[in-house]
């Protein structure tokens, strides 16, 4: 005779042999009716609201391993010793889309990164390109705005989104690696990515240089046309957690090498998130390499629950004056206790090595729309937002050139044509050939 197995509650009492609510032992139904609605109430309660931001996304565990001793630049003792291997996990997300959205989508991608040190848990939370839209904090709510549905028919807005962008030239740079062939790859292993600000790096002799880390993917570039992605979309939503979690199912381990650049203040004005640091002022220096090795147990404990932040940092490694950093140190434990609760931090995830747990209505406003009086430019004005983007347009051969016009047109369709040619005047600012490209795209004369 088989064992029959009872199920309990969660204060692990047996529940009550049932017999149909409707009929029988009334003692047993009513405990049974508990045990049933306690069941139903902790399904309920296990969800937890989505991110603001980067809703969707997927995520595995692997290592760091390091192929050059920094201890001469910095205390972090992740980089102390060749060989040294250090557990990390790392979430892939997409920026605009929803929980339920589609993977294989033109969007900013996320790319977080928490490193499981013996001196507490590091996060780079990052992304897919070098450099961030905005450089002013103040215009943060309105990036986020200008990516959502619009309130009044729920429905995605290119007209708020271009909006936003003309008014942005320093996300000039941004915006044309978005729509380039590299804005929308196949899978998270098929990208780089880039803690995009300036951090720091502390000695043991108190001396301070400022750092940017850059993972290069090792299973080279690999992404979809915007016709080729719509087929995509048409088969799975999930492309790319389907395509990263079966990679490492198979033995096929995703790999990045880490770089860093390394400066001093006096070498460039290394703050603004909206400009890279030029290879030669600043090369990349390979430091280690990160695999992803296994897949997590439970996404919605290890993915969802896991609360990055940039202010999670270790001794030997600080922050730098970027104003667009500073203001996500305070943004990003806001939205965790939103999101998860004032006690996220006990959560096993967030938990660092060794750490003991212990003891222990929401409202939605209109987006804000734009400002209409122009935004603050950089240092050097207009032409120091262009320089960069042009050098990026430069790169392009015709076939990449092609591309980027026609993404860029098929995303102002519907678009109002003062925006349009708002933006066709910033094109035309960073190249001739970019503003008559997608003017040709758009076939408007």
């Amino acid at each position: 005779m088989s064992e029959v197995r009872s199920t309990t509650t969660l204060e692990a009492a047996t529940a009550a042999d049932g017999i149909s609510p409707s009929g029988g032992a009334r003692g047993a139904s009513a405990a049974r009716d508990h045990s049933a609605i306690e069941g139903l109430a902790r399904r309920y309660r296990a969800s937890i609201p989505e991110r603001v931001v980067h809703a969707k996304g997927c995520g595995a565990r692997g290592t760091l391993t390091i192929t050059r001793d920094l201890s001469h630049l910095t205390r972090a003792r992740v980089f102390s010793a060749v060989g040294k291997k250090t557990e990390l996990l790392i979430r892939f997300s997409t920026f605009a889309g929803e929980a339920g959205a589609a993977d294989a989508e033109r969007d900013p991608r996320g790319f977080a990164i928490r490193f499981h040190t013996e001196d507490g848990d590091w996060d780079i939370v990052g992304g897919n390109a070098p450099v961030y839209f905005i450089r002013d904090p103040a215009k943060l709510a309105a990036l986020v705005d200008a990516q959502k549905r619009d309130p009044r028919t729920n429905l995605r807005s290119p007209t708020a989104m271009w909006d936003f962008w003309s008014r942005s030239p320093e996300s000039l740079h941004r915006i044309t690696f978005l729509f380039s062939d590299r804005g929308l790859p196949v899978a998270p292993q098929y990208m780089n990515g880039h803690g995009v600000h300036a951090f720091s790096f502390l000695n043991g002799i108190g001396e301070r240089r400022f750092v940017k880390f850059h993972f290069e993917t090792l299973q080279g570039h690999r992404h979809y046309t915007d016709a080729e992605a719509a087929d995509i979309v048409g088969q799975s939503r999930e492309s790319s957690q389907e395509e990263l979690s079966g990679s490492i199912a198979a033995g096929r381990l995703p790999r990045w090498t880490l770089a860093v650049q390394v400066v001093r203040e006096e070498n460039l004005d290394p703050f603004d998130p909206t400009r890279v640091w030029p290879h030669a002022v600043a090369p990349l220096v390979e430091v280690g390499v990160v695999e992803l090795n296994r897949n997590v147990e439970n996404h919605a404990a290890e993915i969802e629950r896991a609360a990055f932040s940039p202010a999670n940092l270790v001794p030997g490694i600080g922050l730098s004056p970027d104003p667009i950093l500073r203001a996500r140190l305070d943004v990003y434990a806001d939205a965790q206790r939103h999101r998860l609760g004032d006690d996220y931090a006990t959560f096993a995830v967030n938990l660092a090595i060794g750490a003991a747990a212990p003891d222990r209505t929401m409202a939605v406003d209109d987006p804000v729309p734009c400002d209409a009086a122009p935004w603050r430019t950089g240092v050097g004005g207009l032409d120091d937002d262009l320089a960069q983007p042009r050098a990026l347009y430069a790169l392009f051969d015709a076939g990449e050139r092609a591309r980027l016009h026609a993404n860029i047109a098929a995303s102002l369709v519907g678009v109002p044509e003062a925006i349009v040619e708002r933006l066709l005047a910033l094109f035309a600012a960073v190249h001739p050939d970019y503003a008559a490209g997608v003017r040709a795209a758009m076939r408007i004369g």
